[in-house]
């Protein structure tokens, strides 16, 4: 059974590519004004297309300034996209910006570049972050994490994220993710046609929280992850 899951791979990330690279992107490229209601749409129609199904724990907080959440690959995206009607800020790295043609989603999207191998990249993420929060009024979509792990344990979350957040003052909501890599398994390549769970917890305002309320989040999602494996079987 296992060559069906790869073909499914195969043609789940055909089908993406074919959605982003031909339909999205030269439709936020001219329809600017639209083009948050134009990724939520299509990211459905992804979702759909690959077999995949949504469901919601918690609600999004319309006050939170930054959402923090587990990674496993480009379904987090899809399917964070997919579910709520708010136009996210993704934070990712100045690579994917730098992408031939794929890259223009990013930078027609309106997201923040990310040097990584930079020093002034953090001090870059702080500035676009105040921006954002003050004149846009759009929350910071952010993977603490910064690469995609590959088993269960929580990589340990990068400060920068927390210097940020306790810098200007803003308001955190956590969400995990269980699921998308049963969906679509990037380091193994393999498909199937699965629920992603989006399980949102309680917004943390950081301005009033314990110096400890970085660690305690990082500790929360894990807690949250080992109960959805336990009780549903379901992986991170």
């Amino acid at each position: 059974m296992k060559i069906f899951a790869k073909i499914r791979f195969y043609w789940d990330a055909l089908v993406i590519a074919f959605m982003v690279g031909v339909v999205m992107i030269p439709l936020i490229m001219m329809f600017k004004k639209h083009k948050g209601v134009i990724m939520h749409k299509l990211n459905r129609i992804i979702l759909f297309l690959i077999g995949g199904k949504l469901e919601q724990e918690g609600e999004l907080d319309p006050e939170a300034d930054m959402i923090v959440m587990n990674h496993q690959g480009i379904v987090d995206i899809i399917g964070m996209e997919a579910l709520q009607g708010n136009h996210l800020k993704w934070v990712a790295k100045k690579e994917l910006f730098d992408m031939f043609w794929f890259g223009n989603l990013l930078k027609f999207g309106d997201m923040i570049s990310l040097d990584r191998g930079n020093k002034a990249g953090l001090i870059k993420l702080l500035k676009d972050t105040k921006e954002t929060v003050a004149s846009q009024n759009r929350a910071i979509a952010i993977f603490p994490e910064g690469t995609r792990a590959k088993n269960q344990t929580l990589l340990p979350f990068k400060q920068g994220t927390s210097m940020i957040a306790e810098k200007l003052g803003l308001k955190v909501q956590p969400v995990i993710i269980t699921g998308s890599k049963h969906l679509l398994n990037e380091h193994e390549k393999t498909g199937h046609s699965s629920t992603v769970k989006y399980h949102f917890l309680p917004t943390i305002d950081v301005s009033k929280a314990d110096k400890d309320w970085f660690n305690k989040l990082h500790d929360d999602m894990q807690k949250v992850i080992d109960d959805e494996y336990t009780e549903y079987h379901r992986d991170r």
